[in-house]
C-alpha cells in the first residue's frame, strides 16, 4: 500500500552537450530548449510524485531484524520469550494507515476490547495497566495474542514509534486456544461469550476454523444481542511452508458466520501475500504481512504475520470509532468502517476516514453481509474531502504528467506550425472586409 517513490529521467539532446554554443546557434537550438523543458517538466513530476510516496516509503527504513512471532508451538517448544531487539522506526503498516492523522481525532479512551487468543500477558510493558485477564488469559505462552493486543492498545515506549491504533484502549483477555494454540470451535465460542459477558465493545478472533458449530453462531447471536461488534481472521494465519500457489478459496469459521466482520491481510504493495489462504467472503482487508508488534515480556518486538494481525488492526479501528461515535451500534460501526474504506475488491481499512466520517440519519447497517449492504455512503467531514492514503498522495503525480503531456504537445506542435507558416484562422466575414479594404 505504501506508493512507490518515482524515478527521476534525465533527458539529453546533442546540442546540450556543446559547452561553447554561441548565441546564434542557442537561438538556432530549439529542439534543445524543448528538450529541456521537457525534461524539468518530467523532474518536477519525480520530485512531487517521490514527495507524496516519501513518508509512507520511508517508514519501513528500519535495519533492525526482528524475531518472527509464531502462530503456535510444538509439544516440546518452550514458550516465546521477551525480544531483546526494538523498532525505532515507523513500522509500514502504521505510516500507511496514516494513524497519526487519526490520533488526532481519537486515542480510544473509554472502549474495551476482547482479545479471544492464546492469551495476553499481562506482564507486557507496553501494555502496563490496561489488560483485564479472564481466567487463566493473563499468561501468553505463545506470545500471538499479546501480540494482537499490542496492535490494538500499545503505548509508545521511550525510543519506539510503534504504537496500538488505539492505544488509549483497554485490553480483555479471553483464551481462544489451549496454552500452546491449538484452538476448537467449542474453545473458540467460550472465549468470544467470556469477552461479551466481560464487557467488551469490540472483540477480535485470531481463530479461523475450517468448520462452524452451533456454539459459535451462538456466541454471535449472544454479541449482536448485546451490541458487541464481532471481528475475525478471515482465514488462518499463513502456513510455516508457503505453497507455491494460492490455494483455491473457502470460508473459514467465525468469520463466515453472519454477523462478524471477516478482514484479510496486505503485504507492503497492497496485495495478499503468495500462498497464503484466501477466501472469496471478507468484509476487509488491512495490512498483516510483515508487521510489527510486542512480544509477552520486555520492551522488544516480533515480526509477525496473517490476516489474524490484519483483524488487530480493524479491531482497533473499530474501538477508535465506537470511542468518537458512541451513538453508532456495532452493525454500524461495521457498516462505517466498510463504507469508509479505501475500494477495492476487498475494500482496504482507512481509520482516519472512518473517524472523520458520519452515517446519514437513519442509517443502519449489518455486518458480514458481503457487500450486500445497500444502505447510503457516509458524509465526509469538511476536512477529509479525499479520504484514502493513496488517493491522497497520487494526485500531484496525475497533474505533473498533465504538465509533460502539455509541454511535449506545445513543443512538437508550435515549431512545425511556424515553418508551415501558421496563422489563426480567419473568418469569412473578416476576409471579405480584407477584399472590400
Amino acid at each position: 500500500m505504501t506508493p512507490t517513490p518515482a524515478s527521476r529521467t534525465r533527458l539529453t539532446h546533442p546540442d546540450t552537450a556543446r559547452p561553447h554554443a554561441t548565441p546564434t546557434a542557442a537561438r538556432a537550438s530549439r529542439p534543445a530548449r524543448r528538450t529541456r523543458a521537457l525534461g524539468a517538466a518530467l523532474l518536477l513530476t519525480a520530485v512531487v510524485g517521490g514527495a507524496a510516496a516519501g513518508p509512507a516509503a520511508a517508514a519501513g527504513g528500519s535495519s533492525v531484524r526482528l524475531p518472527v512471532l509464531p502462530s503456535k508451538l510444538a509439544a516440546d517448544d518452550s514458550c516465546t520469550a521477551g525480544s531483546a531487539q526494538r523498532a525505532t522506526a515507523v513500522p509500514w503498516e502504521q505510516a500507511g494507515l496514516q494513524l497519526n492523522r487519526a490520533w488526532q481525532v481519537t486515542t480510544g479512551d473509554g472502549v474495551t476490547v476482547g482479545v479471544v487468543d492464546t492469551g495476553v500477558s499481562t506482564s507486557a510493558p507496553a501494555l502496563k495497566g490496561r489488560v483485564t485477564a479472564i481466567g487463566d488469559a493473563g499468561t501468553d505462552c505463545v506470545g500471538h495474542g499479546t501480540f494482537v493486543a499490542g496492535l490494538v492498545a500499545a503505548a509508545a515506549q521511550d525510543g519506539v514509534r510503534f504504537e496500538g491504533v488505539a492505544h488509549h484502549s483497554r485490553i480483555l483477555a479471553a483464551r481462544g486456544s489451549d496454552n500452546r494454540g491449538s484452538t476448537t470451535a467449542e474453545r473458540v465460542a467460550a472465549g468470544i461469550q467470556a469477552a461479551v459477558d466481560g464487557g467488551a465493545k469490540v472483540v477480535t478472533v485470531s481463530a479461523a476454523l475450517e468448520r462452524g458449530s452451533a456454539a459459535l453462531r451462538s456466541a454471535v447471536a449472544l454479541a449482536a444481542k448485546k451490541d458487541v461488534l464481532v471481528i475475525a481472521a478471515a482465514v488462518p494465519d499463513p502456513p510455516s511452508t508457503p505453497a507455491s500457489q494460492d490455494p483455491p478459496p473457502r470460508d473459514f469459521y467465525p468469520a463466515a458466520t453472519d454477523g462478524v466482520l471477516s478482514v484479510l491481510d496486505l503485504d507492503v504493495e497492497g496485495k495478499r501475500p503468495t500462498g497464503s489462504y484466501t477466501t472469496d467472503s471478507a468484509d476487509l482487508a488491512a495490512p498483516g504481512d510483515g508487521v510489527v508488534g510486542i512480544g509477552p515480556a520486555k520492551n522488544g518486538h516480533y515480526i509477525g504475520s496473517g490476516a489474524s494481525l490484519a483483524a488487530g488492526f480493524v479491531a482497533g479501528a473499530a474501538a477508535l470509532v465506537r470511542s468518537v461515535h458512541p451513538e453508532l451500534s456495532a452493525a454500524q460501526t461495521a457498516r462505517l468502517l466498510r463504507s469508509s474504506a479505501y475500494p477495492a475488491d476487498v475494500p482496504r481499512l482507512d481509520p482516519y476516514a472512518a473517524v472523520t466520517s458520519v452515517l446519514t440519519p437513519g442509517t443502519s447497517g449489518t455486518a458480514g453481509t458481503r457487500g450486500q449492504d445497500a444502505a447510503a455512503p457516509p458524509v465526509r467531514l469538511p476536512e477529509d474531502k479525499a479520504a484514502g492514503p493513496l488517493r491522497r498522495a497520487m494526485w500531484p503525480t496525475a497533474a505533473g504528467f498533465g504538465v509533460i503531456i502539455a509541454v511535449v504537445w506545445l513543443g512538437a506542435v508550435l515549431p512545425r506550425g511556424r515553418r508551415l507558416g501558421w496563422r489563426p484562422t480567419r473568418t469569412k466575414s473578416a476576409q471579405s472586409a480584407e477584399t472590400e479594404a
